[in-house]
């Protein structure tokens, strides 16, 4: 078991992050006789999980609905509901992406038309 502090060391995220984390249902811990929180070890792979999932833009509130706490994979969990919501936010991502490279595009014609400019000037 791992104390909040051991936890936020392994991880690299913040005691104040990891509190959050438990505030939003994303993270789990039991406490120890003298109040603190213990943490097992996989919350390590878990606190890895949620932030590379708030790396590329979910919520707090998708991350909890994709990967509830408790919930394990197995013959009565098809993940139907997951997995959709999963495909749905990629698809959202993806958009993005095209708008930022559109946008990247644009910008490029901006700057070869202002370099255009300063040579011919």
């Amino acid at each position: 078991m791992l104390r909040i502090g051991d936890l936020a060391a392994r991880t690299g995220v913040t005691v104040r992050a990891l509190r959050y984390y438990e505030e939003q249902h994303l993270l789990s811990a039991s406490r120890a006789a003298s109040g603190h929180r213990l943490y097992p070890d996989s919350a390590v792979e878990r606190v890895r999980m949620i932030q590379r999932m708030f790396a590329t833009g979910l919520s707090s509130r998708m991350i909890s609905a994709v990967c509830p706490l408790g919930v394990e994979s197995g013959p009565d969990d098809t993940g139907h509901e997951r997995l959709a919501a999963l495909l749905s936010e990629r698809d959202r991502l993806a958009r993005e992406v095209q708008e930022l490279a559109a946008t990247q595009d644009r910008l490029d014609l901006v700057i070869r038309d202002v370099r255009d400019a300063r040579a011919s000037g």
